[in-house]
């Protein structure tokens, strides 16, 4: 049986880990890991779904603006190759925007593939660009509270 959890200190090498073995090498050169340099993630929406006592998912959010408007960015979110198909990853961005939603947070975006995202009710930003190289069409947003994304545009910047 899984337990949700917020991600604690003692999980970083074991998330890392998880991370390394599900994307491939030089993950840190994406321009979404530029966003995240010197930026600590936003600690109580960061969770991890453990099967008997091993990470077998994680989550991670972190504070960005888009002009004066703050946002989150999700990602990077990977389960473990032995429980992929279970459904663990749906889980984790369901609780993760729920959790995001609840703390009063406005809007999320992500870059990644709008089939799999469409489905938690993200949409391609037309109007929101993240730094170079970032496919304009993977740019994906969801508004946590109505109207959350009218009128916001721009570069996608560090919350640092």
């Amino acid at each position: 049986m899984f337990e949700l959890r917020p991600e604690g200190p003692a999980d970083q090498w074991e998330v890392e880990a998880l991370y390394d073995l599900c994307f491939a090498p030089g993950r840190e050169a994406l321009s979404s890991y530029r966003l995240r340099d010197a930026v600590p993630p936003v600690a109580d929406l960061c969770l991890v779904a453990v099967d008997e006592g091993a990470i077998a998912g994680a989550i991670r959010f972190w504070p960005v603006r888009i002009g004066a408007a703050r946002a989150l960015l999700l990602g990077p979110v990977a389960v473990h190759p032995t429980h992929q198909g279970e459904g663990i990853g749906a889980w984790l961005i369901r609780e993760g925007i729920e959790r995001a939603r609840a703390r009063g947070w406005q809007r999320m975006l992500l870059v990644g593939d709008a089939p799999y995202y469409g489905r938690f009710g993200f949409a391609r930003l037309s109007a929101v660009t993240m730094p170079p190289p970032t496919n304009p069409e993977r740019v994906l947003g969801l508004a946590l509270q109505p109207g959350a994304w009218d009128h916001v545009s721009g570069q996608v910047t560090s919350a640092a």
